[in-house]
């Protein structure tokens, strides 16, 4: 019986602290293969991919993965709760025996007390978030100020550390999917999920490793020490076929063009904007000349930079309320986005137990969910020039699983 682990990743983009995990998950679990849900196209944090999925899936099999399946974009794009029951739901579908999560904490143990202990005392911390909302923070203030208002076991987790918050969303979904998957955690080594500066010589986070990318005169010559030597080879390779990486400003002349010609009652229908934040929107964008000017003058102390984001990623989709209506705790399909060997093996002797179709091809498979996926990778090409956008947006319809021997 072949043992698979699973993780779930952006691997935006794959760096040496994601290798450390990786090895650290195969080895924890004693698995044979490492399955990763990835993020498509734009992810948690409201933002575009560095590089398009295809290339990260790429770097992901070079280094280490056996399987990569895509997160779609229905729970790619949301908070933290929504985001791990989608990717649990998806490693449970294809049958992973343990996943194993990278964070603050590094102790298992602490995740299942306060999974344990805020299920025990649901009530009252649902009721102390409603309350910290109202008062005018943003969720993720009020879910810490609610658990520091109920805490008083020892062994109880940190709820304001990212990767913590992450992991106890997943702990907290595999009960209530009542998977079977047993979770394992290790502590992230050195970087800090959010550092933009390099922390140490040979490990650093995505979000200083992306800074560097974008600053440095030679695209790639700042951060080889931090990325594998697959990773620094792809992301030469995506600058010499595609000309540019991807990011928020990219995009910015046509987030502004939605903004200006809809109304705010067209606005409304959009998901995630509430609360007459689409006047706002308006207003912001006729007078910014660029994204981060315009994020600076709509950020408020009730909506996080992140929250803002995601919602501007539905503003540019033309992701709307009545699509993502009730919108469910599993996912629908597994979507195939490349393998290896290994992986290949794994699939052929498994598929026929999977929870849910497997899909490779686009045309196998029909539904709204998927649709979203699809319009967002039409969506992502034009974060390039003209030149090369219609090779990425046929990417998305030609490209089969890829494959590494």
């Amino acid at each position: 019986m072949m043992k698979a682990v699973g993780v779930i990743v952006e691997y935006n983009p794959f760096h040496n602290g994601h290798a450390y995990h990786l090895q650290a998950a195969k080895e924890t679990a004693h698995a044979d293969i490492a399955v990763a849900v990835m993020s498509g196209n734009f992810l948690q944090r409201g933002e575009p991919a560095l590089i398009s999925k295809w290339y990260r899936t790429k770097m992901a099999l070079l280094n280490g993965v056996d399987i990569v399946l895509e997160l779609p974009y229905r729970f790619a794009t949301q908070k933290a709760e929504t985001f791990a029951n989608g990717a649990i739901s998806i490693l449970d579908a294809i049958g992973c025996h343990s996943l194993c999560f990278g964070s603050e904490s590094g102790d298992i143990s602490s995740f299942l007390e306060t999974v344990d202990y805020l299920d025990r005392h649901k009530d009252r911390f649902d009721e102390n978030i409603k309350m910290n909302i109202k008062s005018g923070v943003s969720y993720p203030k009020a879910l810490s100020l609610s658990f520091q208002s109920l805490s008083s076991p020892e062994n109880l987790l940190s709820l304001d550390k990212p990767n913590n918050i992450l992991g106890f969303h997943y702990v907290k979904a595999l009960n209530q999917q009542n998977s079977s998957i047993i979770p394992l955690t290790v502590k992230r080594k050195n970087a800090d999920y959010h550092d933009e500066h390099f922390a140490t010589e040979t490990i650093a986070s995505a979000t200083s490793i992306r800074k560097a990318l974008f600053s440095a005169k030679e695209k790639n010559s700042s951060i080889e020490q931090y990325v594998p030597d697959a990773s620094s080879t792809l992301l030469k390779e995506y600058l010499a076929v595609y000309g540019n990486f991807h990011e928020w400003e990219n995009y910015w002349s046509y987030l502004r063009y939605r903004l200006l010609h809809i109304s705010p009652e067209e606005l409304r229908e959009i998901y995630e904007v509430e609360e007459g934040i689409e006047h706002r929107l308006i207003a912001a964008a006729l007078d910014s000349s660029n994204f981060k000017e315009f994020m600076q003058k709509i950020k408020t102390k009730r909506y996080t930079w992140t929250r803002l984001q995601r919602i501007c990623v539905h503003i540019l989709t033309n992701t709307k309320k009545a699509e993502m209506k009730s919108t469910p705790e599993k996912a629908a399909y597994l979507r195939l986005l490349g393998m290896t060997k290994n992986g290949k093996e794994y699939l052929n002797k498994y598929k026929s137990q999977f929870s849910l179709p497997l899909i490779s091809k686009l045309s196998a498979y029909k539904g709204n969910d998927i649709f979203l996926d699809i319009r967002a990778s039409r969506v992502y090409s034009f974060g390039l020039e003209n030149q090369t956008r219609d090779n990425l947006l046929r990417q998305e319809y030609k490209q089969p699983p890829i494959y590494i021997e």
